[in-house]
């Protein structure tokens, strides 16, 4: 049923589609830019097509495609029929530093998503009624699922203060509270190994265990002094 809908696409739409795919079963068409906001009106509103559900807006980071001269994000819109029971995945390839139309007239749900992506990545949307950061605050430096994003970055801009007879643990080190932390992603563009996962870091080497970092095992010393003062005020 989804190849249908992609050859009306193609139809319609002609040489604005840059590329498909059908990876696994997933129907998926690119088209350029300029062309974005049509080819989700026309999905929403041909009878054949009749893409009702808004399902989803992300994007994905290629920093690889831009050092290769190519627009560095793709934005990914998720869409399905509720009668028809096909679906469809739509990307527009966006260079970083160039606005996206929105598609909030379309899909009103795509408001939220869109701030998230702006949040996230960086990538603004052109005429959007309210963009604004949606999860991080607005202090908040940088755009956290951008591949470059430095993962020892010092997040929130919040002093930290220390108060008397608590015992409170510090901020946190570059080792923690990063389940999606990147190793060393200029080698990788470099062309210097090709994994990014935490736990294959830790496999490899290059990253270290969390019980075996220096904030660890600082925070480890702090509570056993402290249980030993309590065991000897007892």
């Amino acid at each position: 049923m989804s190849q249908k809908v992609v050859k009306k696409l193609e139809k319609e739409f002609g040489d604005k589609i840059l590329a498909k795919d059908d990876f696994r079963g997933d129907d998926e068409v690119t088209i350029a830019l300029g062309s974005w906001v049509k080819a989700a009106e026309f999905l929403k509103s041909d009878p054949d097509c009749a893409m009702d559900h808004f399902g989803d807006l992300t994007a994905v980071d290629w920093p690889e495609r831009e050092a290769e001269g190519g627009e560095r994000f793709d934005l990914v819109l998720y869409l399905r029929s509720v009668e028809k029971k096909h679906r469809i995945f739509l990307r527009a390839r966006v260079a970083d530093g160039k606005k996206a139309p929105t598609l909030t007239p379309v899909y009103p749900g795509a408001n939220w998503a869109e701030r998230e992506v702006y949040d996230m990545f960086g990538i603004e949307f052109a005429d959007h009624p309210d963009l604004r950061r949606i999860l991080m605050y607005e202090e908040f430096e940088g755009f956290p699922l951008r591949k470059d994003y430095p993962i020892d970055k010092a997040q929130p801009l919040v002093e930290y203060r220390d108060v008397d007879d608590t015992l409170k643990l510090p901020p946190f080190g570059i080792e923690e509270g990063q389940p999606f932390g990147r190793i060393d992603w200029e080698g990788r563009l470099e062309g210097v190994g090709e994994q990014v996962s935490p736990s294959i870091g830790l496999q490899t080497g290059e990253r270290r265990a969390l019980s075996d970092s220096e904030v660890a095992e600082e925070q480890a010393a702090k509570l056993a002094e402290a249980g030993e003062a309590a065991e000897g005020a007892e």
